[in-house]
Formats: structure tokens, sequence, C-alpha cells
């Protein structure tokens, strides 16, 4: 026993590592070797309690033994080197082999250094009046660029029902009723919350009573991701670095490809999690507990998913304290941290997969051990079987992902020998690399905005301990963030504005035509007009909802170019004639054509 209590937290933690990938190893080893392809679900035939009972076998044998830390410490480089041959030997990727090489690398960094424990303190910088003048400046032309960028997209109906349509309806009754009910998301009367659990929303509820208005959420949107500077602003200062650095720092944010590109299909509720995530890294390092109380709740009320964010924070914290000895404050606040976000999980989860419309978790059915699938089993693929992580991580498709989001920050946080801190790239992998839904790996979408939060903290706190090089590897970062921005997300915006000036009477003549639909009547409409026709309780998307909904609706509001809009009444499916039969069936069923745009828009009224 007493060998037990000299452990220390970062012996424990080393022993175990290197327990479990011996383990993991031995448990590949014991399959036949046609079961070891990667692309394919070997899990099912390897053993969870097998790979249990070995890593505790193997950690225990470590403990009792004397053996030396160098000696563990390339004990995992051999380990985590002969899982990747054996793995790769059965399914090659030159991708694969590339992912495995930069981990490869790391740990050897880890052999030959070890972890570093000791911290530098952070110098108290002062503030100049021009970085606040700068940040001020770059902040308010990002919000007019992301504002300029989807409220023109919005007027040049290029917004659809999914996501847009969804909020315009919603937030029409939340003003009207106070709850987030819509018609449109389901084809059906259904609480947005049935389907995502987002309170967080009623923060932007005040603004939009104020300027009712779809192009309002846009706009908040904007907004709320500038304001992400702040927290980053104050983290930069507290870890001691210089006004040029953190000012670089912010337009590294500011100007980072998939932060505004996460913006270009409309409003989602992950815009909240950049700024409520870097602020919760802010309250943690002040130690501040009603900070960390109040960031965190706000943060969980994103979405039901979020708890995992907050979970990642409390395990890094509970580690980083217990190998830094840090005291009992942050355990304290650790361990309070993750038991409020598995009990928000596990309760959110329970409320949609009883009450609401279910969890989606088949966006990691590429880790299903059988048909049951759930998350249990993407948790028993990812102990048991890495390699099977790492294979679907770094797929080919999402290489080019990887480095949209790491060369703007020049793989900065990667740059640490405080290995602790790599627990915070756990939601870069599973919420970016590890599903195969391609979406998630896409900087155009928005599922970048709570992983970044975590890219950037490390960015800081690594460029704190880099001190003579921090301006120069800060100002490379941004120079490759514009190229990526100029390449990748400026052309997009600038074309939407583009459309919309060059063409403006034109929207502005569809635009007319849709108010003559009046607000509160029944309305189906095709899926680019919704987002304008939200001002009523009744609102169906024609590809989405049944013929007797459509039927029961006062208004019918039609694309007519919109062919795969009209796909469910095709004679044939390769006879796009579903246009024609449906305004014909309108007719026999008593609807009149009140207006049109030729070759444009049409409104038949019942």
């Amino acid at each position: 026993m007493q060998k037990f209590r000299e452990l220390t937290t970062a012996a424990v933690i080393r022993k175990l590592i290197f327990a479990w990938l011996l383990a993991v190893t031995l448990e590949f080893l014991f399959l036949p070797s046609a079961m070891r392809e990667l692309s394919g679900i070997s899990v099912e035939q390897m053993s969870w309690l097998r790979v249990l009972i070995l890593t505790t076998a193997i950690w225990l044998g470590l403990a009792f033994c004397q053996i030396p830390e160098c000696w563990e410490r390339w004990g995992i480089v051999l380990m985590f080197g002969t899982l990747c041959v054996l793995a790769l030997c059965t399914s090659f990727e030159a991708s694969v082999l590339g992912g495995c090489a930069v981990l490869f690398v790391l740990l050897v960094c880890y052999g030959f250094f070890g972890a570093k424990t000791e911290r530098s303190a952070a110098l108290p910088q002062k503030n100049n009046k021009w970085e606040f003048s700068v940040i001020a400046l770059l902040g308010i032309c990002f919000v007019l660029f992301v504002s300029a960028w989807t409220v023109c997209r919005l007027y040049i109906f290029s917004s659809s029902t999914y996501d847009m349509g969804i909020f315009s309806q919603m937030f029409y009754h939340m003003k009207a009723h106070g709850t987030p009910i819509t018609t449109l998301e389901r084809s059906t009367a259904l609480s947005h919350f049935d389907v995502h659990m987002s309170p967080i929303y009623y923060l932007m509820l005040p603004f939009y009573c104020l300027f009712p208005s779809a192009a309002t959420l846009q706009v908040l949107q904007a907004v709320i991701l500038a304001s992400a500077v702040i927290p980053l602003w104050k983290l930069a200062k507290l870890h001691g670095l210089s006004p040029l650095v953190r000012t670089l720092l912010c337009a590294a944010l500011l100007i980072y490809p998939a932060y505004a590109g996460g913006t270009s299909y409309d409003l989602h509720e992950n815009c909240f999690l950049t700024p409520l995530l870097l602020w919760t890294f802010y309250a943690v390092e002040k130690q501040s507990i009603p900070m960390c109380a109040v960031f965190s709740l706000l943060t969980l009320s994103v979405k039901e998913d979020a708890a995992v964010y907050i979970a990642v924070i409390a395990i890094w914290l509970l580690v980083k304290t217990m190998v830094h000895k840090d005291g009992k404050k942050p355990l304290y606040i650790g361990l309070s941290m993750l038991l409020v976000s598995v009990a928000w999980f596990l309760t959110t989860t329970w409320y949609l997969q009883n009450v609401g419309d279910g969890v989606m978790n088949d966006r990691y059915a590429n880790y299903y051990a059988n048909a049951d699938g759930g998350l249990m089993s993407v948790i028993k693929t990812a102990l048991v079987h890495p390699m099977k992580v790492l294979f679907e991580s770094f797929a080919p498709e999402k290489i080019a992902f990887i480095l949209q989001t790491m060369l703007p920050l020049l793989f900065l946080p990667l740059f640490t020998r405080h290995y602790e801190r790599f627990l915070l790239l756990i939601p870069y992998f599973l919420v970016n690399l590890m599903s195969d839904y391609s979406y998630q790996h896409d900087i155009l979408f928005q599922y970048t905005y709570g992983p970044l939060a975590f890219l950037f903290y490390l960015t800081a706190v690594n460029l704190s301990e880099m001190k003579k090089l921090c301006p120069y590897a800060l100002a490379a970062a941004v120079v490759l963030g514009m190229i990526g921005f100029g390449q990748t997300v400026y052309p997009k915006g600038n074309k939407t504005v583009k459309i919309y000036q060059e063409n403006e009477a034109f929207y502005e003549r569809i635009s007319d035509a849709l108010e003559q639909v009046p607000e509160g009547a029944s309305v189906t409409a095709t899926a680019f007009y919704t987002p304008h026709l939200g001002n009523r309780e009744i609102l169906y998307d024609l590809l989405h909802c049944t013929t007797e909904q459509l039927f029961s609706t006062e208004y019918v509001v039609l694309q007519v170019g919109a062919s795969n809009e009209y796909q469910d009444f095709n004679t044939a499916p390769d006879y796009l004639d579903g246009y024609q039969n449906l305004t014909h069936m309108l007719h026999g069923r008593g609807y009149r054509l009140i207006h049109q745009i030729p070759g444009v828009l049409v409104i038949y009224q019942k």
C-alpha cells in the first residue's frame, strides 16, 4: 500500500495510459486477421471487459514494480507505434499514416523530455488605448461583413426552411406566446426544445421584440460571435501576453475562416458556444465560483450536447489541479462542473428520447458495434479500438478541414509539454473529426464553434510560454488566416452581397408579393420562401408536409423553378411534371391564383 501512496497523479496517469495501450494492442492481436479491417466494425468481436481486466492487471503490475519513468514514457511511444503499424498493415490510408505520424512525433517528444510541470508566472501587462481601438474596429468590420452576407442571403432568398425558416417562425411564436413552437421543423406544432434543448434563444428575444424580423436574428448572430474577443482578450491578458499579441490573437479569431464561415447557412444556437466557452475558461482561470456557475449554466443552455464541452473542461481542470497540486478550490469547481454537466446531459437526453423527438446520435453510426447502436456503443469503440477513432478522424476527406482549422493557428494548440492540455482537443476530435456526417467537418457550417473555443484557449496559453517567438508566430497565423479567409469565405460573402445589389429591384418585387399573404393566415410554401412567411401560427414546407396538411392551409406559395420541391407530385421519378400536377390539384381543390411573377412565383388562395 505504501507504493500506491507514493504514486503521484502524473505517475498514475502515465501508468494507466501505458497499461491501456498495451491492453488494446493485445486485444487487437486477438482478432482474426480478417477482422482487423478498420473500415468495418471489428469492435463487436472485441471485449471491453477483457480490455478492462488487462488494463487493470497491467496497471497494478506497473504500480508495484519500480520501473523508471523514462521506460514508461518510451513504453507508451512503443505501444502506440506498434498499434499504428498493426492497424495500417490491414487498412492503409496515406492520410491516416500522416495523422499517426503527427501523434507519434508528439509522443516521441514526450519520451525524450517528459511532461512539463513548472509554469512560468504571468507578468502583468499594461493596457494600450490603441489596442482597444484596433480590436473594436476589427469587431465592427466582422459584424458588418457577416451581417451583410447573411442578411443578403435572406434578401436574395438563399435562406431556406432548414434552419432559417424554423427560427423565423419560432421567434414569431416566442414573441406572441412566449413558447418556441414551430410547425415547420417536423410538419406539426412542436416545441423546438423537443428537437434541441436550447433555452439560450430567450436571450435574443428582447432584441427580436424591438425589431421583429428574420434579418434581426442574422445581425444578432454576428454580434454574438464578435463578442468572443472580449473573453479572449481577457484570457490573453491574464496569461501575460503583450498588447500587440493580444490584438493579434483577437484578429486571428475574427479572420479565422471557420468563424465567419460558420454563418453561411444562417442562424444556429451554436453561435453562443465560442463566447460562452471562452468566458468559462476565464472564470476557471480566475477560480471565480459565481462566474463558473453562470457561464457553465449558460453554455449548457445552448444545446443538449453542450454538456460535453463543460465536462471536458471539468475533467481537464481536475487533472491539471491534481498534477500541479493547485489546491482544493479548483477541485471543487471541476467536480461541480462535471456533475452538473453529466446531470444536464442525462436529463435532456432522457427528455428528448421519451418526450421529445429523439436524440440525434446516428451521426456516429460509424462506431456502432451492432444494430442497436447508441452512445454506449460509441464509447466502447473508442475505449477498445482507438485506431478505429484515428482511422475515421484522419480519413482523406477530413484532411482539408484539419488544414483549414489548424493552419490559421499555425498548429499552436499542439505546441505544449503540459500534456493535460491535450484533453482540451477532445471536442475537436469528437465533434469535427470522428463523425462521418460531412457537415461536421466543413468550415462553412456551425459545428466548429464549440471546438474553436478550445483551440483558441490552447493557442493563448501555449503562446504565453513562447515569449520570444510569440509575436512572430501569431503574426504568421494571422497571415495564414487572412489567406484562408480570402480564398474560402470572403468570395462567398462578397458574391451574395453583389447579387443583391445588382438585382435589388427583382428581389424587392418578390418580397412585395409575399407581403400580400396576410399575417397570421395559414400557409404552405416552398423552402426558400418560408423564412419570409414565419409570422404565422401554421406554416408548412411543401417538400416535408403531407397532402392533407397542404390542402388545409389558406394560402400556397410556390417558387416556380424549384423542380426538386415538387418531386412528390411527379408522374414518374424521371418525369419532372410535379409543378404542373400540383397546380392542377390546387385548382381542383378550390384554390385560385391571386398573384404571380411569371416564371418566378405564384400565390394561391383557397
